[in-house]
């Protein structure tokens, strides 16, 4: 099962790098971190409080963490297929363009990529070790304010359109938030 999500994110990579060169060109307004300074930081965190051992040993929690892990990723690619050449980096604004996506996983959630990623790392946590869940959580506070500069950012390009489809929208988990 371990080699399933090695597999997936690595296949997961792969898409990103390839999907990225039909994106449109977009630049990122002033510095912001990059998320992988915060993974760094919660991988590091994790090696030197070594709190015992967190792997996960029951199989059926495992092949529910499988499951989890292959939907968040399902979630991922069908957001990123429907932003098409409208994808970008984390609070890029884009040269040409852009367009308001509200189809496929956008009728739900604003922001699915990000929640497809979190799902997925649960799905790890359930396969592997509960030490991924500290990931998570370093992964959720970076996407929550990533979320929210790309929301100031969407309201100024689509004054007429964005807060309507915030209202009827949640941020990361449909019906709840």
């Amino acid at each position: 099962m371990r080699l399933v999500i090695y597999v997936g994110w690595a296949a997961l990579g792969l898409y990103w790098l390839v999907a990225a060169g039909w994106a449109k060109a977009g630049s990122r307004p002033g510095r912001r971190p990059f998320p992988g300074v915060f993974l760094l930081a919660a991988f590091v965190l994790v090696r030197i409080l070594r709190v015992g051992d967190l792997t996960v040993h029951s199989t059926v929690v495992r092949v529910i963490g499988v499951a989890v892990f292959l939907s968040g990723l399902g979630v991922c690619v069908w957001a990123r297929i429907y932003l098409g050449r409208n994808w970008g980096m984390p609070m890029t604004r884009k040269e040409e363009e852009p367009e308001l996506v509200t189809s496929g996983p956008y009728r739900f959630i604003r922001h699915p990529i990000y929640s497809g990623l979190l799902l997925a790392v649960l799905g790890t946590a359930l396969t592997i070790s509960l030490y991924a869940l500290l990931v998570g959580v370093v992964m959720s506070g970076y996407f929550v304010y990533s979320a929210r500069v790309e929301e100031r950012l969407m309201t100024e390009l689509f004054p007429a359109d964005y807060p309507g489809y915030r209202i009827r929208t949640k941020m990361l988990i449909p019906f709840v938030l």
